[in-house]
């Protein structure tokens, strides 16, 4: 065999090496994306499965919480309690660390489109168009067809599949809650999120102050719970003493933020998260017994 021909076959053979090499890479890499896709279908199964049992808890670090430090105890609560899921603001950063740190099902939240169509690809399993509160502190205020339109801006730069969670403004009126609720269970939303009334005076002490705060978005929800099919899930003012009438007033699920975010203790926050795991399991239990 003559010198050209054993160089071209050795340069035969090196590109066969080649495309070998590359063609486990590409088979690799396709597998490390189905599993990622396995992994956060799995996750927001669950979640869903915790929202058909009417026992979802959704523990909620803060759209305007960006102190690293405390998101990672609030989902270690969240972890440890057994909650269906935890919500963060969108912060890339943030959702990149919270996501290598568990793999609890991950909402983030924002009223930026395009900050939640990113926290997709960073990583998070639904997305929450909302919470307004921090907005509201500002002076801002959304109405029936803001809402709307931020939705449908969303919904033209995300996956369709990706659970989508919307917050109805607590501060408009129930007639416009209820249309706007029918409006986005007719668009496909996944989760509605019901809210109470923005305050800036001090609430009243004791048992009172946390019913009044949570006086609001109670109603919004028996309202909200009778006239559409779509999920509803309980914010603002939920607590221990609270949760009990959410799921009462028909709520598939709770959204508990201040009531752990605001504690300094991880101790207290893992035990204030286990008391309001067990009251949805409670719920969920009564529910299967009127089936």
């Amino acid at each position: 065999m003559s010198l050209a021909l054993k160089k071209f076959y050795g340069l035969v053979i090196d590109i066969i090496k080649i495309l070998m090499y590359n063609s486990e890479k590409i088979k690799t890499t396709i597998e490390i994306y189905i599993i990622k896709k396995e992994k956060l279908m799995n996750r927001i199964e669950s979640f869903k499965q915790d929202l058909a049992e009417k026992k979802a808890v959704k523990i909620i670090a803060g759209i305007d919480n960006f102190d690293i430090e405390n998101i990672k105890k609030v989902v270690m609560a969240a972890e440890q309690a057994g909650a269906s899921a935890v919500d963060i603001c969108a912060d890339e950063n943030i959702i990149r660390e919270i996501r290598n740190m568990t793999d609890m099902p991950l909402f983030v939240s924002s009223v930026v489109p395009e900050e939640l169509a990113r926290a997709v690809e960073l990583g998070a399993d639904a997305i929450e168009l909302g919470n307004f509160d921090v907005l509201y502190k500002k002076g801002a205020s959304f109405s029936k067809e803001d809402v709307l339109a931020l939705v449908k801006r969303t919904l033209e730069i995300i996956d369709s599949r990706v659970f989508f969670s919307v917050t109805i403004p607590g501060e408009i009126s129930i007639s416009d809650q209820i249309e706007l609720a029918r409006e986005l269970e007719a668009m496909g939303i996944d989760l509605i999120q019901t809210e109470g009334h923005f305050a800036s005076e001090q609430p009243a002490n004791g048992v009172r102050g946390l019913m009044e705060r949570a006086q609001l978005t109670l109603s919004n929800t028996i309202e909200l719970s009778r006239n559409v099919e779509i999920p509803v899930m309980t914010a603002t003012g939920i607590n221990p003493t609270t949760a009990p009438f959410a799921f009462a007033a028909g709520a598939s699920a709770i959204g508990c933020g201040s009531c752990i975010n605001k504690m300094n203790s991880e101790i207290s926050m893992i035990a204030t998260a286990k008391q309001l795991v067990e009251i949805a399991s409670r719920n969920a239990e009564k529910v299967a017994a009127l089936v």
